[in-house]
């Protein structure tokens, strides 16, 4: 038994795969290479939308090494999926551009990209539309946003409101593209055996990936193994199946042979999903002390003609400020576009970009310190629903923040602080995100020489996931965390959900505290004695977790930043920022400020540099490669600060944690593009922020 101050959770506990991975024993998803391994590269469509009239594929064939080009022709035929973004080489079409047309398939990686480049294709095209307008003749109003979430939601009258209201704010955001980049690339090796498929993939939840390659190849979902035990990054692109484990079993099917799939970074933006530009439209109305009485969020977006993917970005303002008289719309139009997807945050971290943007502009419209504006805005309960908060400690986050900021020395002017050709300036703006939790099971086991194993469908995707849940088993079983083993990232063990939304900690850690709880009642029960051939225990959590809460479960941030902006050049730095969290009980301090330091970062990418274009013509994107599609370096970060407050809210689940993964990018960029501002006096009203939209305003 171990003592409070020896419990796991909460230390800054390092993490236990670190030597693997240091050492390069830690096996990613393309470092799997069976015996008589082929190598798979895609054949993707040159076209923006059309069909496929002819291949011809002798001169590939005929390239050293080559031994397969699979078309829709010839390949192995598969049901249909239930996830559109699948159904490559089922039939001729072509969708967009990017689109997956063929898998050449050789005897290494560098013939099947000889082979792949030698194969012609033949396209009756057709005329394409890729430029999403906020008049666009397609747009709609979907019934629901992604989440479930109702793509329209009135509550009292909010023209009525706000055509009474003294003070008022219409403005209107937009959004490039953004794509999700991880360090690792989506990658899938496939072996069939006896009828049995085992295929390494990297992905953020292998349980689901197996469920839709049982699916689409109509087997048992037991003869199907899926293993992701280390992943290098996902951001969401990871977060459902992706084309490669289906094209890598369909080419091994094909070919009776193992097949690695590597997708090239090139070709990640066309096929994993990116996050859609946004047009978002923000009204404001309030009374002379700032206090909302009417809020519009008004967004328009696009998603693709084979799936439809709303980003809910309209949806935080309806449980973010006091707002009585409040209407929140999406609509969408289907273009000849890649089909968007979840990226870190989706829908909070475009929409709370508008929105505390949009607040700042009514803090100044309204004589009130943007901070305090906030604080007069908090609501007494969850505006949208009528419950309760189970926690919610924004206004602690806002005043801990001005506070370790040096908030009260700013002078509110615009454009006054300078240094040089610099021009300094500092913003703020508030953060949102629900805790969301699903059903998991796991299990225990109790060792006869002291040790513990626990076993569950987990999946680390670089968070130290692994090292939390030894700390939550260790603590659950009064064990030492040195004593405590865990197995993850494998769909033959008990059943577990994706990494994502921020729930991955909270869905997988409440099964796990429940099965070692469970098994710690067993050893009590047999004298504290654990027989030679050991003891076990399961938990599924499924009642748990579907018991309905009267609550409203968020957690929440201030951001606190620092620019500067060149007068010369209109060259943004970040000199600092700083962000409390209000998070639930924090489980492991050193995981956790990683998790907070580069979401943060992340945001700042979001508002600086982070956006690619859609060719009209062409229906590319143009940025496909981290040379052109730029993302943060160290040296674009000088000073991040992570702190948080410590929450005992008793109703999220055993741990008392909330997701912290995403919370970090939400209202980053709103406080960047607010600090511009206070630099400058220039509202930049489009992301990212790049000097060439800055420069003509500071002549």
């Amino acid at each position: 038994m171990t003592t409070s101050r020896e419990r796991a959770l909460g230390s800054a506990a390092v993490r236990i795969e670190g030597p693997a991975k240091v050492k390069g024993t830690a096996r990613y998803a393309a470092e799997h290479t069976p015996p008589g391994c082929l190598y798979a590269w895609v054949v993707t469509a040159t076209v923006a939308r059309g069909r496929i009239e002819s291949f011809d594929t002798a001169a590939a064939l005929a390239e050293p090494g080559a031994v397969a080009v699979l078309t829709h022709e010839n390949a192995p035929r598969i049901g249909e999926p239930e996830d559109p973004t699948l159904g490559a080489l089922r039939d001729d079409r072509v969708p967009h551009r990017g689109w997956v047309v063929a898998v050449a398939v050789a005897t290494s990686l560098e013939a099947a990209r000889a082979t792949a480049d030698a194969v012609r294709v033949t396209y009756v095209t057709e005329d394409h539309d890729v430029v999403l307008t906020p008049d666009h003749p397609g747009l709609y109003t979907p019934e629901l946003a992604n989440g479930g979430h109702p793509g329209t939601r009135e509550r009292g009258d909010f023209d009525a409101a706000y055509a009474a209201a003294p003070v008022t704010v219409d403005v209107t955001y937009s959004m490039d593209p953004m794509h999700n980049h991880p360090m690792e690339p989506h990658a899938a090796v496939a072996h069939w055996n006896d009828g049995r498929l085992t295929v390494h993939d990297s992905s953020q939840g292998s349980s689901a990936v197996r469920e839709t390659l049982a699916a689409l190849f109509a087997m048992d979902p037991a003869h199907v193994t899926v293993i992701s035990e280390h992943v290098g990054g996902g951001f969401g692109s990871k977060g459902t199946p992706r084309p490669q484990p289906v094209l890598a079993a369909m080419a091994a099917l094909h070919v009776g042979r193992p097949v690695k799939l590597v997708l090239h970074r090139s070709q990640l933006p066309a096929l994993v999903g990116h996050r859609p530009p946004t047009i978002q439209r923000v009204r404001l109305g309030a009374g002379p002390n700032g206090v909302i009485d009417a809020l519009a969020h008004e967004v328009i977006t696009y998603t693709s003609t084979i799936k439809e993917f709303v980003e809910q970005a309209a949806t935080p303002a309806r449980t973010m400020y006091t707002s009585p008289h409040s209407r929140t719309t999406h609509r969408v139009t289907a273009l000849d576009v890649p089909s968007p997807s979840w990226m870190r945050a989706p829908g909070e971290a475009s929409g709370m970009y508008a929105l505390e943007s949009a607040m700042d502009e009514l803090a100044l419209a309204a004589g009130v310190d943007p901070v305090e504006l906030r604080v007069r805005n908090e609501p007494s309960y969850e505006p949208d629903s009528g419950r309760p908060y189970s926690s919610r400690h924004l206004v602690e986050c806002l005043r801990e923040g001005a506070g370790r900021f040096g908030w009260r020395e700013r002078d509110p002017r615009p454009g006054v602080r300078r240094q040089g050709r610099f021009l300094l300036g500092s913003g703020v703006a508030a953060a949102s995100y629900p805790v969301l939790i699903s059903p998991s099971t796991a299990e225990a086991r109790a060792e006869a020489d002291g040790g513990f194993l626990v076993r569950v469908n987990a999946t680390d995707i670089g968070t130290g996931a692994r090292t939390v849940l030894a700390q939550i088993a260790a603590d659950a079983l009064h064990a030492p965390l040195d004593r405590v083993r865990i197995t993850i990232g494998d769909s033959d063990l008990p059943t577990a959900p994706l990494a994502g939304g921020s729930s991955g900690t909270g869905s997988w850690g409440w099964s796990v505290d429940k099965a070692c709880r469970a098994l710690r009642s067993r050893i009590e029960a047999a004298g504290g004695a654990v027989p030679a051939e050991g003891l076990s225990a399961s938990a599924d959590t499924a009642q748990d977790v579907q018991a309905a809460s009267e609550f409203a479960r968020h957690a929440y941030g201030a951001h606190f930043v620092e620019v500067q902006v060149d007068t010369d050049t209109g060259e943004i730095r970040v000199r600092r920022m700083l962000g409390v969290f209000a998070a639930g009980r924090i489980l492991n301090s050193l995981t956790a400020r990683s998790q907070f330091i580069g979401a943060m970062t992340m945001g700042l990418g979001m508002a600086l540099m982070e956006g690619s274009t859609i060719d009209p013509v062409a229906g590319d994107f143009a940025e496909r490669d981290l040379a052109s599609y730029h993302v943060p370096a160290h040296a674009d970060v000088r000073s991040v600060e992570a702190y948080w407050i410590e929450e005992d809210d008793r109703h999220l689940n055993p741990m008392g944690s909330k997701g912290i993964g995403e919370i970090g990018i939400v209202g980053a960029a709103a406080a960047i593009g607010n600090a511009v501002h206070h630099a400058t006096g220039v509202r930049l009203r489009e992301a990212p922020m790049r000097p060439d939209r800055l420069l003509p305003h500071l002549g």
